[in-house]
C-alpha cells in the first residue's frame, strides 16, 4: 500500500513504525485516563507503562524474528530493522506479564488493577499497529474471489485480491475495547478486565490467524494459533479459579 508515508528533510518516514509509535502515544495516553477512572495512581501506572515498553517492543520483535528464522537466519543485520515491519504482540504480553511482577510490586500498584488499565493500553495501540500492517503490507490476508475481498498489496509488493485480516484485527480489537470500556464497571474482581480483553482477543486472532497468507509458511496451524489457544485456556482457568475462591 504505502510503505514510506513520506519523506522528511530528506529521509523516509516508514508506515509501519510511524504507526507504531502513534499507538504507542495514544494508548499510553489512554491508559493515563483509565488509571484515573479506576482511581489507581496514575502517575505510577504512566512510569509502569513507559518502562515494560521496551521489553515489549523486544519480545514482540524477537517472536516475529523466531517464527521467521529462515529468512533471518541469513539476514542477521535486519533482526532490529523495523522498517520492515515485523512484531509478534503475543511477544510482548509473554515477556511483560512476568517481567511486571517485581515492577509493580515496587512501584506500589496493584497486579491486577495495573494489567486492567494496561489492557485499554494494548487494545489502543493494536488498532493503530494493525493500520501501520495494513500500509506497510505486512499481515496480509489470504487471496480471494470473495466479493468482500480487497485489492492489497503484501510485504513483497505483491498486489492481489485478498482478505482485508488487517483491517478485520483492527475491527476486532476496537469492538473488545468498546465491550471492555463498558463492562469494566461491572466485573467482580480486579484483573477480570484484562481476562477479557485477553481471552477475547485471542478468541478472535484464532479466527483471523487463518485469513492470513501462510502460503510461505506451508502449513495452517501457527505459532499464533498455538498461543491463542493457550491465552484462552489460562484465562478461562483463572477465571474458575477465582469464581471458586
Amino acid at each position: 500500500m504505502r510503505p514510506v508515508l513520506f519523506h522528511w528533510f530528506g529521509r523516509p518516514i516508514h508506515s509501519y513504525p510511524a504507526m507504531l509509535y502513534i499507538g504507542l502515544v495514544f494508548g499510553v495516553t489512554a491508559g493515563n485516563i483509565a488509571a484515573h477512572v479506576a482511581q489507581v495512581d496514575a502517575f505510577r501506572v504512566w512510569i509502569a507503562t513507559i518502562i515494560l515498553i521496551i521489553p515489549s517492543l523486544a519480545g514482540a520483535r524477537l517472536l516475529y524474528v523466531a517464527i521467521h528464522w529462515g529468512h533471518y537466519r541469513n539476514h542477521r543485520s535486519s533482526v532490529w530493522d523495523l522498517t520492515e515491519g515485523g512484531m509478534a504482540s503475543y511477544g510482548g504480553l509473554i515477556v511483560n506479564v512476568p517481567i511486571s511482577i517485581p515492577l509493580l510490586a515496587f512501584l506500589g500498584l496493584p497486579f491486577g488493577k495495573y494489567w486492567d488499565i494496561a489492557s485499554i493500553t494494548m487494545m489502543v495501540g493494536m488498532i493503530f499497529t494493525r493500520f501501520g500492517c495494513l500500509l506497510h503490507g505486512c499481515c496480509s490476508g489470504r487471496p480471494t474471489e470473495s466479493r468482500f475481498g480487497v485489492y492489497l498489496t503484501n510485504d513483497r509488493g505483491v498486489r492481489e485480491k485478498r482478505i482485508p485480516t488487517q483491517l478485520l484485527e483492527a475491527g476486532w480489537a476496537t469492538v473488545i475495547l468498546l465491550i471492555a470500556l463498558r463492562i469494566w464497571h461491572m466485573l467482580p474482581f480486579d484483573g477480570a478486565l484484562f481476562l477479557f480483553v485477553a481471552s477475547g482477543y485471542a478468541a478472535g486472532r484464532l479466527i483471523l490467524e487463518s485469513s492470513r497468507d501462510l502460503r510461505r509458511f506451508g502449513r495452517k496451524f501457527t505459532v499464533h494459533h498455538a498461543i491463542s489457544l493457550l491465552i484462552i485456556a489460562l484465562s478461562a482457568a483463572a477465571i474458575t479459579s477465582r469464581a471458586l475462591m
